[in-house]
């Protein structure tokens, strides 16, 4: 049996639909991949800066909220006053972060890279996200392989593409990897 790994890689971070008061309507913000971090008294507050695509307005993201300094390391408030790029896109990425603040979120576009299956080809592929985000499974599988819909759908109820935790492969949304076994 052959074993590969398949990764997901996106394009961008994901845009958030919401109200944009220059624009007077809804409209797609984009992360800035900065944050902003205000010192009141003994409380921090901390957001993550998003820029309305069509002209610009930010609107900040609630990260923390009149939090102790004590609460955050001194890495961790560094990492905030810096700007670090790589938790700045974690914060972009995290569903729970934006459903929390009320918006609409759109998925990025992505790819899925590894080495790709020959037909009939007895296989174990881990698919792998660096972000768990709600897309489903037979999104990225269908991606990969080429398939339409109709085509994956009749792949996976003739028991040519399995699970390796059971899920329904058809409804089942990704974690952050996933195990699936391709029969001939």
């Amino acid at each position: 049996m052959k074993k590969l790994i398949w990764k997901i890689q996106y394009d961008s971070t994901p845009l958030v639909y919401r109200h944009c008061k220059k624009c007077g309507k809804k409209t797609h913000f984009k992360s800035s991949d900065q944050f902003r971090v205000n010192a009141q008294r003994q409380y921090l507050d901390i957001w993550l800066i998003y820029k309305c695509t069509k002209c610009n307005t930010t609107w900040n993201a609630t990260i923390y909220s009149r939090i102790s300094p004590q609460t955050l390391t001194a890495e961790q408030l560094n990492q905030f006053q810096e700007n670090d790029q790589v938790l700045a896109r974690n914060y972009a990425f995290s569903s729970e972060l934006l459903h929390k603040s009320g918006t609409e979120c759109e998925l990025p576009e992505f790819s899925v890279v590894g080495d790709d299956i020959i037909t009939g080809e007895y296989a174990e592929v881990k698919l792998i996200s660096e972000y768990i985000l709600p897309i489903k499974i037979s999104a990225v599988l269908r991606k990969k392989l080429h398939l339409s819909q109709k085509a994956y759908k009749e792949l996976v109820e003739n028991g040519r593409i399995k699970d390796r935790s059971d899920r329904n492969l058809l409804k089942s949304k990704l974690n952050l990897e996933a195990v699936f076994v391709f029969l001939p």
